[in-house]
């Protein structure tokens, strides 16, 4: 069975970086950082984040999993996207020995379809440039708390949100900085199903909170 055409440009690209040799990225901080999250009650399981760097460097399986997601009581929550200023971090993860992302690809699962999905998300370079720019926050607190690090005043972490429809909406934020939308991308159905196919068709579980939000509510897609 022939391999997807975006899995053998990722193998292509794997062989070319290691063969050249991995090297510490030169970044004004140790790691950046990817967030991951979901509009409330829309579940979701990510089973892999992978990242070509500007290197061209591949680098597989960096983030998965369980997802940042609210679930009020009552279905009382509104599962559209967060105002640019409420954006939360997500789920995160730093990711070590990476430079910054030129590509990312996702696979996963949206839960209260269910359904499997890919999308490629091109971080575009004024996005990168951003990421190494450092800025003057503005802190809620006035102790020192966090201003000696070295990541202080840097865009230096990713938020990708996941929604129903094979949405994904990307921003770039850092602590005491104003968020910035990167974009809205659609991906598309994996047809090998969850787990890329090894699970036999099956999905993971949908929590009970999500099924009574859809049983009473449905699934608004066009909301994001």
């Amino acid at each position: 069975m022939k391999l997807p055409s975006m899995l053998l440009w990722l193998a292509a690209l794997c062989l070319s970086g290691c063969a050249s040799g991995q090297s510490q990225p030169k970044l004004p901080y140790d790691a950046w950082s990817i967030g991951l999250l979901a509009p409330n009650y829309m579940e979701v399981w990510v089973e892999s984040v992978d990242v070509i760097d500007r290197r061209g460097l591949v680098f597989e399986r960096v983030h998965g999993g369980t997802v940042a997601m609210r679930s009020p009581v009552n279905n009382k929550g509104n599962p559209n996207w967060p105002s640019i200023t409420q954006v939360g971090s997500g789920k995160s993860k730093a990711i070590t020995g990476v430079d910054l992302p030129k590509t990312l690809y996702v696979r996963w699962q949206s839960l209260v379809e269910p359904q499997t999905y890919n999308v490629r998300i091109n971080v575009p370079e004024w996005a990168r440039e951003a990421m190494v720019t450092k800025k003057q926050p503005v802190c809620p607190w006035k102790s020192d708390w966090g201003k000696n690090l070295p990541s202080f005043g840097y865009s230096d972490h990713i938020t990708i949100g996941l929604a129903p429809g094979g949405i994904a909406k990307v921003w770039l934020q850092g602590p005491c900085l104003d968020p910035i939308e990167i974009g809205r991308f659609e991906g598309v159905i994996n047809k090998n199903g969850p787990y890329d196919g090894t699970s036999g068709g099956k999905h993971r579980p949908l929590s009970e909170a999500s099924k009574a939000y859809i049983k009473e509510f449905g699934i608004p897609y066009g909301s994001w």
